[in-house]
């Protein structure tokens, strides 16, 4: 399939809509909306007590409280996906790690957004807080691994980064991973 035409619809801090013409393998086109976001990460952040750092935040999209794994949005092009989760673990927990394994990375919603998150295990949890952004107000609720595979399971968790990043970080967790291999 070929883009024809795009025109920008909406622009934000972190992401731009789109309206694309695209071409079909049987010679039709068809329009179709594109969101392109700045890249994402995801912090699975584990205490010396070996408990999941989760955090609930508002999100006014769904109009709740969520349970989640701290995460954000890339700042400028030029910050890598570690710097990145550094950061924002530090924005929205108050700690950096002295150990970040690497997860995972992919799409989040590659239907209509090319959303790509990293996905980190942080351990070796350390004090080094920064101002969290204007608009979070965040409560750290540090959570033992099987109570939070628990609460992805009953749907405690609604998040799904946040019952990925649980899912893949439980054999690093649970010793039967190495990140050697």
């Amino acid at each position: 399939m070929e883009q024809e035409k795009q025109k920008l619809m909406y622009r934000c801090k972190i992401f731009d809509v789109w309206e694309e013409e695209v071409s079909l393998p049987h010679g039709k086109s068809t329009r179709q909306s594109m969101i392109d976001h700045k890249p994402t990460v995801a912090v699975v952040a584990v205490n010396d007590k070996k408990e999941i750092l989760l955090i609930k935040q508002y999100r006014n999209a769904v109009k709740q409280h969520l349970l989640e794994i701290p995460a954000g949005t890339f700042d400028h092009d030029s910050e890598t996906p570690l710097l990145c989760a550094k950061r924002e673990l530090a924005e929205e927990t108050g700690f950096d790690a002295a150990n970040f394994i690497s997860l995972f990375e992919g799409y989040l919603l590659p239907g209509y957004c090319n959303e790509y998150m990293y996905f980190f295990l942080a351990e070796g949890l350390f004090p080094a807080p920064l101002p969290p952004d204007e608009d979070e107000f965040i409560e750290v609720l540090p959570t033992s691994l099987p109570d939070a595979q628990e609460m992805a399971k009953n749907g405690t968790i609604i998040d799904a980064k946040t019952a990925l990043g649980i899912i893949l970080a439980v054999p690093y967790l649970n010793g039967k991973h190495s990140d050697k291999e």
